[in-house]
């Protein structure tokens, strides 16, 4: 499997939209953590739910965290959490969510703290 990421960084990436058979192709291309931006159901009934993503990231020996938040705004705190995952999850880092620009956000707001 083919992952559309984008680096911007050596130790993170975004993607958008990653379906649970992507977890084991994320592991497999060396990424150690997995971060989704997207709330459940935010795409409709289509969207794969966090917690499925969470049992395949598990399965494929990754690290999964789910942190949604708004696409048209991120607030301080939950710029702060995210800063705080890219501190503390091991690296590298994949970060997803509907076309991968929120989880671009977010990263480029944390380096700034």
């Amino acid at each position: 499997m083919n992952l559309p990421i984008q680096m911007l960084s050596p130790d993170f990436a975004v993607a958008p939209q990653l379906a649970p058979e992507a977890m084991a192709a994320a592991a497999a291309a060396g990424f150690r953590s997995v971060i989704n931006n997207r709330p459940d159901l935010e795409g409709g009934p289509q969207q794969p739910a966090s917690a499925e993503i969470e049992a395949a990231a598990i399965a494929a020996g990754l690290e999964y965290r789910h942190l949604p938040v708004n696409g048209a705004y991120q607030s301080p705190e939950e710029i702060a959490l995210f800063g705080l995952l890219l501190e503390k999850l091991p690296k590298p880092i994949l970060a997803f969510c509907r076309s991968g620009a929120r989880s671009t956000k977010l990263y480029s707001a944390a380096c700034q703290l």
